[in-house]
């Protein structure tokens, strides 16, 4: 199955009309040999030690609201007037990171409250009824990643009858976003969003279809790719160009983790024209560093969100969000990984500007990425 795995990851459609083979230049690593995200047990295992001793209590640095326990499920998320998504679920996401977090580091409490929430959600359908537009679709992937990784932390403990109840309902959402709209939502990070949840979801079930489908987007978005490293549909998003370009490489970080769980390199890749997770990666960090060089496509100024002005662009996501989330969590598990300058430029970013932050928490990476990957 693995050598049919790397098989397929190594085809990609190049253009249009024809699917065109090409052999990728990738670095082997031994087998990790987890299914999912990360390895659940020998992290839990870890940070029980007592040289990750501050990274547990990152984990459990945050507190578990009581009230958490009787969210009342929300079974329908709704397209909204103009620039953003369906945000009615935000507190119960949050619950769900939290509390895996907590899981994960030994909180015995924590599970069991996380536990019953996701049984109760299960029995009563929650998101099942979601309207069948992009933007709600992209309101509900948002939340399939902490849930897939919440399973995957509380299934080796659960009680059968409660996985049996919480793993189908799990499942059905995540083959239900594996949708297509018709339009450029079916190759942005709305899509890249989809795949990157079915990679980890198919992988954590055994569902290795599902799986490599999901991880085939990894090469198509390089493929995409600009030679300096830009996303066409991303970077002409004006004030948000590079926060778009930051989104996918979160994805991309999340392909990435599954990849390595099944022996693969995804981070050290290399495409034929020179195409890499590096040079993504690079075009983020010059960004930052320049503005004037994100100008010359940012200027086309795509649905730019709040900001009107693509000269202003919005860099917010170096820093915590009001509500909690820091959107570059994902670069606790990219430095781990990455070979070459681009990593070198993101782990003195992350030491400079980001690792205060600390604990780095972001539904698009699954949840507590300090408490997945973190390093004391």
């Amino acid at each position: 199955m693995m050598a049919e795995s790397v098989s397929k990851l190594r085809r990609t459609r190049l253009t249009a009309g024809a699917v065109v083979a090409v052999l990728l230049t990738t670095a082997p690593v031994a087998a990790a040999g987890w299914q999912g995200l990360f390895d659940v047990e020998t992290r839990s295992d870890l940070l029980a030690t007592a040289p990750y001793h501050s990274i547990r209590q990152l984990c459990l640095s945050l507190e578990a609201d009581p009230a958490w326990a009787k969210l009342e499920p929300i079974r329908k998320l709704s397209a909204t007037e103009g620039y953003g998504s369906d945000q009615s679920a935000e507190d119960f996401s949050w619950a769900v990171m939290v509390l895996s977090g907590r899981a994960l580091a030994g909180d015995a409490k924590a599970r069991v409250t996380l536990e019953n929430l996701l049984t109760a959600w299960a029995e009563a359908g929650g998101f099942t009824e979601t309207e069948e537009v992009h933007d709600a679709y992209y309101a509900l992937k948002r939340q399939l990643l902490p849930l897939s990784i919440a399973f995957a932390i509380l299934e080796p403990k659960l009680d059968p009858d409660q996985a049996s109840r919480i793993r189908p309902w799990i499942d059905g959402l995540v083959r239900k976003i594996d949708h297509h709209f018709d339009g450029d939502v079916d190759r942005n990070n709305h899509r890249i969003l989809a795949d990157s949840v079915m990679a980890v979801w198919g992988a954590t079930i055994g569902d290795h279809a599902m799986m490599e489908k999901g991880l085939s987007r990894f090469q198509t978005v390089l493929a995409e790719a600009r030679m300096d490293g830009t996303l066409e549909l991303e970077a002409r998003r004006g004030a948000r160009a590079l926060w778009y370009q930051r989104q996918t490489l979160s994805s991309l970080t999340v392909l990435a983790e599954v990849a390595r769980g099944q022996g693969e390199d995804l981070y050290n890749m290399l495409t034929p024209s020179g195409q890499s997770y590096a040079a993504l990666l690079g075009a983020l960090i010059n960004g930052i560093s320049s503005p004037v060089l994100v100008a010359v496509y940012a200027a086309e100024n795509h649905i730019p969100g709040p900001e009107k002005d693509y000269r202003k662009l919005e860099l917010g996501f170096l820093d915590t969000r009001g509500h909690g989330r820091h959107y570059m969590a994902w670069a606790e598990a990219a430095i781990l990984s990455g070979k070459g300058l681009a990593f070198d430029r993101l782990e003195a970013l992350f030491q400079r500007q980001i690792r205060a932050e600390r604990p780095l928490v972001d539904e698009f990476i699954g949840g507590n990425s300090t408490c997945f990957w973190g390093q004391p």
